[in-house]
């Protein structure tokens, strides 16, 4: 819980951040097409900052979307790249008044993204990515109601675009967040909320996290997610299969890179766990 004077600073670098994002979207947007209205500009902005998104290149990418918002506030794909891009960026940070400025940065694209295309799957994405990210700096009952807001928005995502690997990922770490509620947020779930969100499971979380690796076997964070799914049923040879895999994947970026490092943690774990079970066996005969 913040004490007041955290809260204090929590909301005066909100706004300093949120002020120079968000001032140009204050003033009514023009009639017709907005990239129509503006000339090429936007779409040369919008084409400059997924190059810089394809070079990870991401607080730069993130600019050019905010600054194409400057010019056509309602560019469905500027507000929905900028939330994710939002979310990102601010769950590298440590700090949590930066994290939150970050993601409620997040929160109002992908809000005005609902609003302009209430039917896009990026949209919907974008707020079930920002409601998790942000559920884990919130109070046990703001958390609780996050997941619960979370639901509709991530299922929509994956109905709307069953290919996109993404979308699935976020689904199956849904599934297995919520069907993994310790007993305090099972019981707070059932007296103030009407209880734990429908449907989920971790059998679903596994179908949704394999989805995901297939459709995009590269990503090594589907892996490693869909890895630590099976350890904890116990599906050693699964996990073994999949961590094989992901070690062979080349990182690209820093947090790759880690996550790299974590598979391969796991494998050696397993390897060894494995080889002190055929030493017991061996003994035995």
């Amino acid at each position: 819980m913040l004490r007041p004077g955290q809260m204090f600073v929590r909301m005066v670098l909100v706004g300093l951040l949120l002020a120079g994002r968000h001032a140009s979207a204050q003033r009514a947007p023009s009639a017709g097409n907005p990239t129509e209205t503006t000339g090429s500009t936007v779409a040369e902005l919008l084409a400059q900052a997924r190059t810089l998104q394809a070079q990870y290149h991401e607080s730069e990418a993130l600019a050019k979307y905010e600054l194409a918002l400057s010019k056509a506030p309602a560019t469905y794909d500027a507000l929905w790249q900028a939330a994710v891009l939002s979310v990102r960026i601010g769950a590298r940070y440590t700090d949590e008044t930066r994290k939150s400025a970050y993601f409620s940065a997040a929160r109002l694209y992908s809000s005005r993204a609902l609003v302009v295309r209430p039917d896009g799957a990026e949209g919907h994405y974008a707020e079930a990515l920002t409601l998790a990210n942000q559920a884990t700096l919130l109070t046990a009952r703001g958390r609780l109601l996050a997941y619960r807001e979370m639901r509709p928005h991530v299922l929509r995502a994956v109905e709307l675009c069953p290919e996109w690997a993404e979308a699935w990922q976020l689904l199956g770490r849904w599934h297995y967040r919520v069907d993994h509620y310790n007993p305090l947020e099972r019981l707070f779930s059932r007296l103030f909320l009407g209880g734990t969100p429908a449907g989920a499971s971790t059998f679903r979380a596994i179908d949704a996290l394999q989805r995901a690796h297939e459709l995009d076997p590269k990503r090594i964070q589907y892996a490693y997610d869909l890895a630590r799914v099976y350890l904890n049923r116990s599906q050693q040879t699964r996990a073994t299969a999949v961590l094989q895999e992901a070690v062979t994947l080349t990182p690209v970026t820093a947090d790759e890179l880690e996550i790299s490092r974590r598979c391969r943690r796991m494998l050696e774990q397993l390897n060894r766990k494995l080889r002190r079970q055929i030493s017991r066996h061996v003994r035995k005969l």
